[in-house]
Formats: structure tokens, sequence, C-alpha cells
């Protein structure tokens, strides 16, 4: 009986090794096949998904680099503005002041203009009073009465003495 129990009976072993056949056809066909095509879908998956990160990632480096190239232009125009506010502003004051010369200039011609005018209108009512004055003490000099013509003599000879001797 031991002999039973320890020794090995062809048919047993037989039935054992079939047994094990059929087991690990079962095991292949309904556990590692189906493993085996869930593992293949998340390979495929992961895959995609890497694909599709490098597709974005390439995606993001080209909109970066586009940023980059938008603010360099965007800096660019803002120095030519700048650059032209700047020129147009150095136009601008140098228009104003020579308006401003222009305009001191114009006032200054017209004041002395005035002046002239002024100086002409006094030496002209200077010469009235003093011819007037003049043919009064005249008239008493003399005593008599002067005419128009010789009375315009006097004063042109009387201006003419003023003006030689101031």
């Amino acid at each position: 009986m031991v002999q039973d129990l320890v020794g090995i009976n062809f048919w047993t072993f037989l039935a054992m090794i079939c047994n094990l056949f059929i087991q690990a056809y079962l095991v292949k066909r309904f556990l590692l096949k189906p493993v085996n095509e869930i593992l293949e879908k998340r390979r495929l998956m992961a895959d995609q998904e890497i694909r599709s990160a490098e597709k974005a990632k390439s995606e993001a480096q080209a909109i970066k680099s586009e940023y980059e190239q938008n603010m360099l232009e965007a800096k660019n125009k803002a120095s030519e503005i700048l650059a032209t506010a700047q020129k147009t502003a150095a136009i601008q004051s140098e228009e104003i002041l020579r308006e401003a010369s222009s305009q001191a200039a114009a006032i200054k011609a017209k004041a002395e203009n005035d002046i002239a005018q002024e100086k002409r209108q006094a030496v002209n009512e200077l010469k009235n009073e003093i011819g007037g004055m003049a043919m009064q003490i005249a008239g008493k000099v003399i005593e008599r009465e002067i005419c128009e013509e010789d009375h315009a003599k006097l004063i042109d000879e009387f201006i003419a003495n003023v003006g030689e001797a101031s």
C-alpha cells in the first residue's frame, strides 16, 4: 500500500499531464489572451497619449515662438513710435521757438515803429508849440504882424538852429 502511494502509476501520470495541458490551454485561451489584449490596448492608448502630448508640446512651442515674435515686433513698434514722437516733439518745439522768435521780432519792430511815430509826433507838437511861441516873441520884438509865409520861414529857421544846437 505504501508502494501504491509512493510509486508512479502510468495512467495517473498520463491523466495529470493531460490535465496540465488542458489547464495550460484554458489559462492561455481564457486568461492570458484577454490580459494580453487589454495590455496591448493600454500600450496603444499610452502611445497615442504620448504622440498627442508631443503634438501639444510642439504646438505650444510654436505658439511660444509666435508670442515671442509678436512681443519683439511690439517692442520694435513701441520704440519706433517713441522715436517718432520724440522727433515730432523736437520739430514742434523748434517750430514754436521759431514762431515765438518771429512774434518777438514783430512785437519789437512794432514797438520801434510806435516809438519812432511817437517821437515824430512829439517833435511835430514841439515844432508847433515852438513856432507859436516864436511867432509871439517875434511879433512882440518886431511889433508887426508877420505873414504866413514869413511865419513858416521863421519856424523852419528856428527848428534848423535848434536841431543844429542839439
